[in-house]
């Protein structure tokens, strides 16, 4: 018996011939999972940028004994208690336009650096600023620039003020013929150096500045 009008594929699987419409459902139906897969993907990456869009970031850094960043927007309930405590008024909360960081304590250095009095600790509710001493403090780590630091770039700079204002001299920072040092398992990352240093670079930032490089490590549950 003959089809009239009606165009036969094969099923490779079977070797049964099927429609060709119905072949082109199938077709489509394929395209459509492929589709899925490459959107799960897409969402995949969505969630990777967004944790990369923390406001954290050089000289802009979480208050001591902050969780990583991946969990602190989710862990910290915005109730403003390490803001009111802090005698130097160095914690300051983000407004409205930071979206899921909106509301959460963040530090900037450079305008009023931590001093390590370590109230903020001690009144969070909920563990977001964990309960820690003030040397035990990694808000992040003070990178030297040595190309803009005057005491590495000439030879007859007596610039020592990053040692100088520095909480724990000759343990976080020591001088290395008269040249400033970090010493990376000391320095708590207050940004006191930075406050201090008189170097202004044209990109903005100082000749020594601190990098969160702690707020980004792997939450351990």
């Amino acid at each position: 018996m003959k089809l009239k009008n009606k165009k036969l594929s094969k099923n490779k699987k079977s070797g049964n011939p099927l429609p060709a419409d119905q072949s082109k459902r199938l077709l489509l139906k394929s395209l459509g999972s492929a589709g899925i897969f490459f959107l799960g993907l897409s969402s995949k990456k969505a969630g990777a940028f967004s944790l990369k869009a923390s406001p954290v970031k050089t000289n802009v850094l979480r208050p001591p004994g902050a969780v990583p960043e991946d969990i602190f927007p989710s862990k910290c309930i915005r109730c403003g208690r390490c803001v009111e405590v802090c005698p130097y008024k160095a914690i300051r909360p983000l407004d409205i336009r930071s979206g899921v960081y909106a509301g959460t304590p963040l530090v900037f250095v450079e305008e009023i650096p931590c001093y390590l009095c370590m109230k903020c600790v001690e009144v969070c509710p909920t563990g977001t600023l964990r309960p820690i001493n003030q040397d035990e403090t990694r808000m992040g780590l003070a990178v030297i620039d040595k190309h803009a630091c005057v005491t590495w770039s000439q030879e007859l700079a007596l610039c020592r003020t990053c040692y100088n204002v520095c909480p724990f001299k000759e343990k976080a920072i020591k001088l290395d013929e008269l040249r400033p040092v970090i010493i990376d398992k000391y320095c708590t990352g207050c940004g006191l150096c930075v406050h201090g240093c008189q170097v202004t670079q044209k990109n903005g930032k100082k000749a020594i500045n601190v990098e969160p490089i702690y707020a980004f490590r792997t939450v351990k549950w």
